[in-house]
């Protein structure tokens, strides 16, 4: 735990009862029961600003009459503040969220198999699991979410929208989605153990790989370098890196990844806070270095997906199919609060090779192909996949003359 940040909240309190007393340009004295205590001038100042918070807690322990437990009013109050920012990745997680959190990002988890981001304030499926309870179901990519077993959730909700959905195996929830055409409509959905292949390989012709990358989670970078092995020693000679539908993940881990196709000491990403603080990434260097390459995109490729795709895109060593990415430009980090919980907060913007932050408005592909929505109401078929079958096309020409 970050204990300068927690005594800080201490003090605080302190001060609505203590008499504080300006000593020299910077300082505060403070009168406390066994002498004095100086603390900054502008740490003083910033107690201040949450007086008004302190003052409605002692009001609550002086007038509330009822059962008060004060966890659950300082994790509230926490909660408040992160949703008070209106935004949808900065969010406080307490013991059974952040357990939930870390199982999806180690590639399992139970719940029903939906990939979801917060686009205009509103809950979007982004990709559907093959073979999970939503897929069995019916439910499609670009369905919003309205509604976990009857509670109103929107974009501002997201993680706790994806906790709802989550619980133990083999129990039910239920989810109020809506579909452009179809309006309002639920589905009773049963949880299941969710084991997320993140990586998946192929030949799609005598020379030509295909890779689909569902996220970027804490093996996806070791895999990604086994399937590629894998199809070299299969005769690949061209290679289709499919990222339509992936939300993204962890960052060192795409890092790695890119790494596989970018030569060594080249920035792949970098990243600016608040306080204009650069920090740039830099490739490793791999053994697919002038591989030709396709990656397909779609709007549900966010985040490492798309600081995948910028970088492959600056570079000018692949070609992007399909349609614009979904634009998530910012980076967070994740704090332990202590007692199982944690903080994920927004720390600062990422930038592709050539400078562009992408947040809002996304990464146009190279050759955009639609794909017709009357598909997504159908059992995919790679055969019928206008988006696959350009980029098959794509591919093999790479072959006959280079990128």
């Amino acid at each position: 735990m970050n204990k300068k940040k927690w005594i800080g909240w201490t003090i605080a309190i302190i001060l609505l009862t203590n008499v504080a007393t300006f000593l020299g340009t910077n300082a505060i004295s403070l009168a406390m029961p066994n002498g004095k205590v100086i603390i900054n001038r502008d740490d003083y100042n910033r107690f201040l600003e949450f007086s008004k918070l302190f003052g409605i807690k002692e009001i609550i322990q002086d007038k509330y009459d009822g059962k008060i437990d004060n966890a659950a009013l300082e994790e509230g109050a926490i909660k408040g503040m992160t949703s008070a920012l209106n935004d949808p990745y900065t969010v406080f997680m307490d013991k059974k969220e952040f357990e939930e959190f870390n199982a999806q990002t180690e590639g399992n988890y139970s719940g029903v198999g939906l990939q979801v981001q917060a686009k205009e304030n509103k809950i979007v499926v982004a990709d559907v699991f093959e073979d999970s309870p939503a897929k069995k179901a019916g439910v499609l990519p670009k369905d919003e979410i309205e509604k976990v077993d009857g509670k109103a959730v929107n974009g501002k909700e997201l993680d706790k929208a994806v906790t709802m959905m989550k619980g133990p195996e083999g129990t039910n929830v239920t989810i109020t989605f809506f579909r452009e055409g179809k309006g309002l409509y639920d589905v009773t959905l049963k949880r299941s153990k969710i084991n997320l292949v993140t990586v998946k390989g192929e030949m799609v012709s005598n020379d030509v790989g295909y890779i689909q990358i569902s996220m970027f989670d804490e093996n996806t970078s070791k895999n990604l370098k086994k399937e590629l092995d894998l199809l070299k020693s299969k005769g690949m000679k061209s290679l289709i890196i499919d990222l339509r539908g992936n939300p993204g993940g962890l960052l060192d881990e795409c890092v790695d990844m890119v790494s596989n196709f970018v030569p060594k000491g080249k920035v792949i990403v970098s990243t600016i806070d608040k306080y204009k603080t650069e920090k740039q990434y830099k490739s490793k260097g791999g053994d697919y270095i002038g591989l030709p390459l396709v990656v397909l995109t779609n709007e549900g490729s966010a985040s490492a997906s798309e600081i995948f795709s910028g970088a492959i895109r600056d570079y000018n060593i692949g070609t992007l199919i399909g349609e614009k990415t979904f634009g998530k430009g910012v980076v967070q980090t994740l704090i332990d609060t202590g007692d199982g919980t944690a903080l994920k907060v927004t720390i600062s913007k990422y930038y592709t090779p050539n400078g562009e932050n992408i947040h809002g408005t996304g990464i146009r592909p190279n050759i955009e192909v639609k794909y017709p929505e009357e598909l997504l109401k159908k059992p995919y078929n790679r055969a019928t996949d206008p988006q696959f079958k350009k980029a098959l096309g794509v591919a093999e020409k790479k072959i006959e003359g280079g990128r």
